[in-house]
């Protein structure tokens, strides 16, 4: 009970704050699901505070889908949707965030490594090593109606790749997730938030219908739509904050064109 209050007093100033008018759909960045303890990158969230997150969505009457859907609704003009992404292809997604987004009735879109199948975050150099999903545990997702999109297929900072390479990490890992799942995907996410005109232009050869950066800045299209990181800290005031910030920053339109040349390094979270 105490737990629960202290819940309620954290987030209450935020239902006395009236959501914003949003120019850009709003896509929140999700990693690991566990214990948080031991996360030097600020990535992992609890399963009980994902709960609270996805709790203050519903109190503000958003719902929380996969970009895809997302795409979709705006485009149609709907609205009182909010993306859900979850990089990298933590097994953890299985057992401890599906059930979380099931009990809320949301979806999401998981951004999967197939070049790791049941392989670990090797490309942190700090923290623990935690378990990647498998081929069949992504066959599971996918089963359980969320949308898989891909991560690349090892996780490499895409602009440093020479143009081969950058191909198989776009189209060769699309190819290896619809033989798993049985449809090509419709997302690309960029390892580390990197990406630059090259990159964008791959995925969108690669077949993509969307690829998620974090913070693009004047590569703002489709193909490098922003999204907002989620962290243990958020609750209440600092979500609402996040949604506020997102709708100030994003100006342009998706599908603009982009002026930008080098690669934008959008530090923060990987």
């Amino acid at each position: 009970m105490a737990a629960d209050s202290s819940a309620r007093c954290a987030d209450a100033p935020s239902s006395r704050l009236r959501p914003h008018t949003r120019r850009q759909p709003w896509i929140l960045t999700y990693h690991s699901v566990t214990d948080p303890s031991d996360d030097p990158y600020g990535i992992t969230v609890s399963p009980g505070r994902l709960d609270e997150q996805l709790s203050w969505l519903r109190s503000r009457r958003l719902t929380g889908v996969g970009v895809s859907e997302l795409l979709a609704a705006e485009d149609a003009g709907r609205r009182g949707l909010v993306g859900l992404t979850f990089d990298d292809g933590y097994a953890d997604f299985l057992d401890e965030a599906l059930p979380v987004l099931r009990k809320h009735g949301f979806r999401a879109t998981v951004f999967v490594l197939p070049g790791r199948p049941g392989g670990v975050n090797a490309w942190d150099p700090l923290g623990p090593r935690k378990p990647l999903l498998t081929h069949d545990e992504v066959r599971q997702i996918a089963a359980a109606g969320m949308e898989v999109g891909s991560h690349g297929l090892y996780h490499r900072d895409l602009t440093a790749l020479p143009d081969e390479e950058l191909r198989r990490e776009t189209a060769r890992s699309r190819e290896l997730i619809g033989d798993l799942t049985g449809s090509l995907p419709e997302g690309f996410c960029y390892p580390y938030g990197i990406l630059d005109r090259r990159v964008t232009r791959a995925a969108r050869s690669a077949g993509y219908g969307y690829a998620c950066a974090l913070a693009p800045g004047p590569l703002l299209s489709r193909f490098a739509l922003p999204r907002t990181h989620i962290s243990q800290a958020d609750r209440g005031v600092r979500l609402w904050a996040k949604d506020l910030r997102h709708g100030l920053r994003q100006v342009a339109v998706p599908g603009a064109g982009s002026r930008a040349a080098g690669p934008v390094r959008t530090g923060g979270p990987r």
